[in-house]
């Protein structure tokens, strides 16, 4: 560690010259100081609680102040910065959080997204930023090529899985609809993340337009009630033009039936979406390419790298089984503009998604790509996986436990059943307490989400910083705390 005392004060004719700049020393002095502070982060989190929080008043208290009309001593600003915001909130990639999907991330990543920024990359343009893009472009094929797209796809990087969402609909609207929406219809599941239904609404669907299929008992899309859906519509004389298909489901990492699903769609003249946010990473492995199959027959496709490929936020990908239609949707081509709309080579990335202004992304997953290779992922990946099967097997080695959904990519759900307790109400009052107990302790978070209209807790396993013994003391954790409980209230 760097032995820095301070950040020296800048005088005032330095702080009030307008041109905001630090000296080449306090620019290294601060450098060094919060990457010690990162390194320390990374080192030392698996010691320190999960979640730190205060109350709004208290925050209020410490932050609240009127826009300050002269600046302060850097030293100050950045120890307030470390005390009263980075120790007040969840760390998300801490080995003990298993709520929601975590975002483990990696030191590399968040190096990358620091020479993105301190270089204040544009990517936008060839003219403007044609190395990063090459550098864009490269990483989508990488991805493209490890979901057996064909050479034809294509996409970009966007802030995460509900843009990537909104994104393809906006596309797969385009090519089936054009400007006729009135009767159009999609199809999507009881599971699908709400992102799909936002995006939806966004691009002018009526909530009418949606239609929400069952699921079986693995809560994977009913093919039969979908095919009875599409029938009824066009029965009807509406236009069902756009399925969108799970791949590793927020609430239980359920993978529909891809392989149908494609064929279907093929029969039916449908675009198939495909939100992978979570699960398709898992192709990586060999478990994965199994349970993923017919992935690559997408018509677009959305994938996190900011979940299970350890990316910080943001970072979500979008995949085009035809590239050329994220141009056709999105390209305008202002006077302001022209002169970057130069040669067909150079390849203008504002011209295929939503943003104009939009963040170098692609480095932070080049950079990890490199130092840590395939085999690195692939082996960080297949922990996970396995991780979520030992704490099934944990779970079920207490009978006050019961398994909801076995572990499926990194994700399994389950239910503390007090012996002698049957009103379902009280045990999902129970379980929703859970978390809070969780939440007050510290020591690890978990989250609960409804299944078949009961309360469950879940735990997902994508940190491959994450050990057996936290699995087992999370557990050993909850039961302590469900225990309780059940005495207090039983």
């Amino acid at each position: 560690m760097h032995e820095i005392t301070s950040i020296r004060p800048l005088i005032a004719s330095e702080r009030s010259d307008g041109a905001l700049r630090l000296s080449g020393e306090e620019m290294r002095e601060l450098g060094y100081r919060v990457i010690d502070t990162l390194v320390e982060h990374f080192e030392e989190l698996p010691d320190k609680p999960v979640t730190r929080r205060a109350g709004r008043a208290e925050l209020d208290e410490r932050l609240r102040e009127p826009l300050p009309e002269y600046g302060s001593d850097a030293e100050e600003v950045f120890q307030r910065a470390r005390h009263d915001v980075f120790e007040k909130m969840m760390h998300v990639d801490h080995p003990r959080f298993f709520a929601f999907i975590p975002s483990p991330s990696n030191f590399v990543g968040a190096m990358a997204d620091a020479l993105a920024s301190g270089f204040n990359v544009f990517p936008g343009t060839w003219l403007e930023g044609s190395g990063p893009t090459e550098i864009e472009l490269v990483t989508i094929d990488w991805l493209r090529q490890l979901c057996g797209m064909p050479e034809s796809a294509g996409g970009l990087f966007v802030s995460g899985g509900s843009m990537a969402n909104l994104t393809a609909l906006a596309v797969a609207r385009e090519v089936k609809l054009g400007t006729q929406m009135s009767e159009a219809v999609a199809y999507c599941s009881d599971q699908t993340h709400s992102s799909v239904d936002r995006g939806l609404r966004i691009l002018g669907f009526a909530p009418h337009q949606i239609r929400k299929i069952p699921t079986d008992e693995k809560f994977r899309i009913s093919m039969p009630e979908l095919r009875r859906e599409v029938a009824a519509d066009r029965a009807m004389g509406h236009r069902p033009f756009c399925v969108i298909a799970n791949a590793g489901t927020t609430n239980s990492g359920a993978i529909d039936p891809l392989p149908q699903l494609a064929d279907f769609c093929q029969e039916e003249e449908l675009w198939l979406h495909i939100d992978a946010a979570y699960g398709g990473a898992a192709i990586l492995t060999e478990e994965g390419r199994v349970l993923l199959e017919g992935l690559e027959r997408a018509d677009s496709l959305t994938l996190d790298p900011h979940k299970w490929l350890f990316q910080p936020h943001e970072m979500g990908c979008v995949l085009l089984k035809e590239r050329r239609f994220l141009k056709e949707t999105f390209r305008i081509v202002p006077d302001y503009i022209k002169d970057a709309d130069r040669k067909e080579e150079e390849v203008n990335l504002i011209d295929y998604g939503i943003q104009m202004t939009r963040g170098f992304r692609a480095l932070k997953l080049w950079m990890s790509f490199q130092v840590f290779g395939l085999e690195g992922f692939r082996k960080a990946i297949a922990r996970g996986i396995s991780l979520a099967k030992f704490a099934e097997d944990v779970l079920r080695e207490s009978p006050c436990w019961e398994v909801v959904t076995p572990a499926q990519i990194g994700l399994v759900t389950f239910r503390y059943v007090p012996e002698g307790w049957h009103p379902p109400e009280e045990i999902d009052a129970l379980n929703r307490r859970l978390v809070e107990e969780m939440i007050e302790d510290g020591f690890a978070m978990i989250s609960s989400t409804v299944m078949n209209g009961r309360t469950v807790l879940r735990l997902c396993t994508n940190n491959p910083r994450t050990t057996e013994a936290d699995i087992r003391e999370t557990i050993e954790c909850l039961s302590r705390f469900g225990q309780e409980l059940s005495l207090r209230t039983g």
